[in-house]
């Protein structure tokens, strides 16, 4: 069975997206960044197979493309707290007008353009 090991992003600057999503999730560089390329791991995690989901950060020369067809979604107990956070770290709201009147997430974007979600989580199951 495949299990989900590194989501890629596309950045175009590292130094930034890395100093983001380090202190977003807590996660730190599996080795040293390229001046194109680094890993990052939960701090948790030993070896790069074990169980963890990493997060590689690219940089591609290719532009942005609105909407993004991939975007993560981030699970939070306390939603404002972490989208305040967040915003502090350098995200950004986005515009978007396509929430649902029960919308438990909310979009934001990281240094670098990418989207991602910020999901309440709640006693109930959503379907």
């Amino acid at each position: 069975m495949l299990s989900i090991g590194t989501i890629v992003l596309s950045v175009e600057d590292i130094g930034r997206a890395g100093d983001f999503w380090r202190a977003a999730l807590g996660y730190v560089n599996r080795s040293e960044p390229s001046e194109d390329w680094v890993i990052l791991d939960p701090a948790d995690k030993a070896k790069w197979h074990e169980p963890g989901t990493s997060i590689a950060l690219s940089v591609t020369g290719y532009p942005q493309h609105y909407p993004p067809r991939i975007h993560l979604d981030l699970y939070a107990q306390d939603q404002a707290g972490e989208i305040r956070r967040l915003i502090a770290l350098g995200a950004q709201e986005v515009d978007w007008h396509g929430y649902p009147p029960d919308a438990d997430y909310v979009v934001l974007e990281d240094t670098e353009g990418n989207r991602f979600c910020v999901v309440a989580v709640s006693d109930h199951v959503t379907v």
